[in-house]
């Protein structure tokens, strides 16, 4: 008999890249059609001037230093364990991360305010604290598994006494007088904040570049885009200049800094982890698709990150709950079935998710079935379309326009392209570009996107019940070179149709590929169910050697 998961499986049509599907032309009216064209109109003229008035920077040619000291190549399970053990003090740990910070980070350009001195006072604490302990190592990691342990903060969470501005000129002097959830919840497992990471503006842009922070760079190649928004996250981290972090993922937010800098990250169920006190604040049904969650260089450090983070919500989730690998089923869907918005998934990250596929079938004899699903291909338009949507007293999200002139009057887009054709805008071309793609958006949602998310969403929900899991790329391909996503701004579709999913992922690096840039896959699990791609990361990290030092052949 079989199971509802592999019946929804043989109901899923295989698609070849570029091919069409049947009804797709009478299923697009003419306005959709019209503003799909319109889509790719504006883009490929926004393009155009992007390289035409876009200053002409040489980008360096410079590899990291090499990682010295291994205190840095440690686990912060495993730096929590000897910092409660006496093996090594907390001002040794964090002073080791503090100068490999200022190491790095005039290449990288990641960490945006540091808090030093009060990281340093903190740890001279932490110590005294160990030192007078009389209950022992036992009563310490109960209570506070963290620390003594140094921790990095993306700065649209705020972080009491740093910046919280998402790069918006307009907020150059917004100070966070409170912590956001998440992070007084790991502070008061014992972590210590070295300070907060560069975003993209307003964090809606897969490039961590705005003008009030600057551009930052990938660590593996300091011309390429370390992701975002979480970009300055996953860029100390992939340095080394950071051991675990946070970040938050409407669109691939987390997974794809990840995936770019070569580290785990964790895109937790919707709704477990508090999305509060971050900046922008989210409006609409955005807090449908929203995660928070963990960025880390180790696997062993996801599941323990999360239950702190997901404080009194941490039992919806099963993260106690001992994973038979063996027992689950896996799938693998290789692409997106040809969208026409999308790049085509390169070579090398399609060889890698097979060579996934054969270590799976090996190590745990079991047979990795590939799916595809033909809704996949919109996977863009489903993600716009949802993040449009008005909740449920009806407002609909606040205009991207209007968040870009807070505190002042929303920007008019038109104007904001033409001053910064004179070089004179506050604001990114990736920024002004969203500005514009929003006055194009009709005020009714498409009944073809809707119906195709919602086909979608039954036939996954389907197939990976509570045991199941697939396997999807990224992205189409490995980091990009600066800007260069505002050639190709969808491609972003391979993360952001899984938020609209509301769907754990586990973001895992798979080694190096033939630029040295890291290669990854992410492992997608049903709602709730994040305790197994947790487990699936950690079998994976042993499998192919999980992060590599920036230039480790």
């Amino acid at each position: 008999m079989e199971s509802s998961g592999q019946t929804a499986a043989h109901r899923s049509l295989p698609v070849r890249p570029g091919s069409a599907l049947p009804g797709d032309t009478m299923a697009l009216t003419r306005l959709e059609r019209l503003q799909l064209w319109l889509f790719k109109a504006v883009m490929d003229a926004l393009f155009v001037l992007f390289r035409l008035f876009s200053p002409r920077t040489p980008w360096s040619t410079k590899k990291l230093p090499p990682v010295r000291s291994a205190l840095l190549e440690v686990s912060a399970t495993q730096l929590g364990q000897k910092i409660r053990r006496r093996e090594v003090s907390s001002v040794e740990v964090v002073q080791a991360y503090i100068d490999r910070i200022q190491e790095v980070n005039p290449f990288l350009n990641a960490v945006v305010k540091d808090r030093f001195a009060a990281a340093l006072q903190e740890a001279a604490q932490v110590d005294k604290l160990i030192e007078e302990e009389t209950g022992g190592e036992e009563v310490l990691e109960d209570r506070l598994p963290l620390l003594g342990v140094p921790l990095s903060v993306k700065e649209s969470f705020a972080l009491q006494g740093m910046p919280n501005t998402t790069g918006v000129v307009s907020r150059r002097r917004v100070v966070s007088i409170v912590d956001a959830p998440p992070v007084a919840l790991l502070k008061r497992a014992g972590a210590i904040p070295l300070g907060v990471t560069n975003t993209s503006e307003l964090c809606m842009w897969c490039e961590s570049h705005n003008h009030l922070r600057g551009i930052t760079n990938n660590p593996y190649d300091l011309g390429r885009i370390p992701g975002g928004s979480s970009g300055g996250e996953g860029s100390i981290l992939g340095a080394a200049g950071a051991v675990i972090g946070i970040g938050s993922d409407i669109g691939g937010s987390i997974r794809m800094p990840c995936f770019f800098n070569g580290i785990f990250g964790h895109k937790t169920t919707p709704g477990v982890v508090s999305p509060e006190n971050q900046y922008p604040p989210f409006s609409g049904r955005h807090g449908e698709y929203v995660s928070t969650g963990p960025m880390c260089r180790y696997a062993e450090d996801l599941l323990p990150m999360l239950k702190i983070m997901a404080g009194p919500n941490a039992h919806k989730l099963s993260l106690n709950t001992k994973v038979d690998l063996k027992k689950l089923r896996f799938f693998t869907i290789p692409h997106d079935g040809g969208s026409a918005l999308t790049y085509p998934v390169s070579e090398e990250l399609l060889d890698i998710q097979r060579k996934v596929v054969e270590r799976l079938e090996a190590d745990f004899g079991v047979k990795v079935e590939e799916v595809h699903f033909p809704e996949l291909r919109y996977g863009f338009q489903i993600w716009d379309t949802y993040m449009a949507l008005p909740d449920q007293q009806g407002k609909r999200p606040v205009p991207f326009a209007e968040l870009m002139g807070e505190p002042g009057r929303p920007v008019w887009p038109m104007w904001e392209l033409l001053k910064w054709i004179m070089g004179k805008s506050e604001h990114t071309m990736a920024a002004i570009a969203l500005a514009l793609l929003e006055m194009t958006r009709v005020s009714k949602p498409s009944p073809f996107f809707i119906e195709q998310k919602e086909n979608l969403q039954r036939k996954v929900d389907e197939l990976l019940g509570t045991d199941g899991v697939f396997l999807y790329p990224p992205h189409p391909r490995v980091a990009p070179r600066h800007h260069h996503p505002l050639f190709r701004p969808f491609d972003f579709a391979y993360t952001g149709v899984i938020n609209i999913l509301g769907l754990p992922v586990t973001q895992c690096p798979l080694g190096l590929g033939e630029e040295g840039l890291p290669l990854g896959v992410q492992v997608v699990g049903g709602k709730l169910q994040d305790h197994l791609t947790l487990a699936v990361a950690l079998h994976l990290e042993k499998a192919f050697g999980g992060w590599r030092e920036p230039g480790a052949e």
